[in-house]
């Protein structure tokens, strides 16, 4: 039933596709933090840029970033994010940067709700002691938030898994990629689409249990 598996490289193809969430969630989630860090500074300017970023990213479609990544910086600006002259390397990291210039963007108000659940007091106390904002910010806002917002951030990663499948609009042969090409090649359209659909279960239903029962363990107790 599955011979038409044969001579592609199915699991290649989902590695990429975990390098793909891998890079982004830890690029977005640097990103996303700092933004969440703008937007409750007590800088104006730093304000107003962390809103900005965060309202204009968040309603720009992710294909139009990824494209403008490719067309605008790589073939426009020949930005190669030191890839050389190898395209499938200079694509994986163009697609890697859109994808986590987009996510931050989510990332950034997931934290910041999480922020908004610290009590006032907390962040006054820290000042009281003589702590400036960036202190107070990463030693005693921050721990809390993250543990706050577990879930929300989980529901961010498996979106983000889903949303590597844009990077096919720019050659990189990940998981969409691949399908596409044997939809073209094979008379097999719901087997094949049932092999990726698992495949892509396999990814995001053990990533949001385990991070589920990790948002139970570091739960604030208030």
């Amino acid at each position: 039933m599955f011979d038409f598996l044969e001579g592609y490289d199915l699991l290649g193809a989902f590695w990429v596709t975990v390098k793909l969430t891998v890079y982004s969630a830890l690029g977005s989630l640097i990103w996303g933090t700092l933004l969440a860090g703008m937007r409750v500074g007590p800088v104006p300017l730093m304000r107003g840029f962390g809103t900005a970023y965060v309202n204009v990213i968040r309603n720009i479609p992710l294909t139009v970033i990824i494209v403008f990544a490719s067309l605008g910086l790589f073939q426009t600006l020949q930005v190669t994010l030191g890839g050389g002259d190898n395209f499938e390397v200079i694509n994986f990291r163009l697609a890697v940067l859109a994808l986590t210039l987009y996510t931050a963007a989510f990332v950034c108000e997931a934290l910041r709700s999480g922020i908004n659940t610290v009590p006032a007091g907390q962040a006054e106390a820290a000042r009281a002691l003589g702590l400036s904002f960036t202190q107070v910010l990463r030693l005693v806002i921050l721990p809390q938030a993250f543990r706050a917002v577990v879930n929300p951030l989980a529901n961010v990663l498996i979106a983000l898994t889903k949303n590597t499948t844009v990077a096919a609009a720019i050659g990189v042969l990940e998981a969409a990629t691949l399908m596409k090409s044997m939809i073209e090649a094979e008379a097999q359209l719901i087997l094949i689409s049932a092999v990726f659909a698992f495949g892509f279960i396999c990814l995001t239903l053990p990533t949001g249990l385990l991070l589920g029962w990790v948002s139970k363990k570091v739960a604030v107790k208030r």
